[in-house]
């Protein structure tokens, strides 16, 4: 018996969107404060176009916002979001039962 839960599109695109390495870098560097593209480019060692599709990935998740000064585009954490992440994470601790290991076989 498969069972479906309801997951909004904004957890599922924040998971997604944390499942690479890159964008988890970036996450993190951002964590202090905002910083421009090159400087991202420059910290993690990849092309700016490289780095355009990981941006783009974490913008759409909503997990990164941006904002243009002169020709440069900033980039700062969208802390809302990362807290939508965390409450879902948050309750399978606080609403699932601890439950004892079991056999298949106790489904006859």
């Amino acid at each position: 018996m498969q069972v479906s839960y309801p997951t909004t599109p904004n957890i599922v695109s924040g998971f997604h969107a944390l499942s690479d390495p890159i964008r988890i870098s970036v996450i993190e560097l951002l964590r202090d404060r905002e910083l421009c593209v090159c400087e991202l480019c420059d910290v993690l060692g990849v092309t700016q176009s490289k780095l355009s599709f990981h941006l783009k990935t974490l913008k759409e998740a909503n997990l990164v916002r941006s904002r243009q000064e002169g020709r440069w585009i900033y980039y700062r954490l969208n802390l809302l979001q990362l807290v939508v992440l965390e409450q879902y994470l948050a309750q399978f601790q606080r609403l699932s039962p601890v439950l004892p290991a079991r056999s298949c076989l106790d489904n006859s």
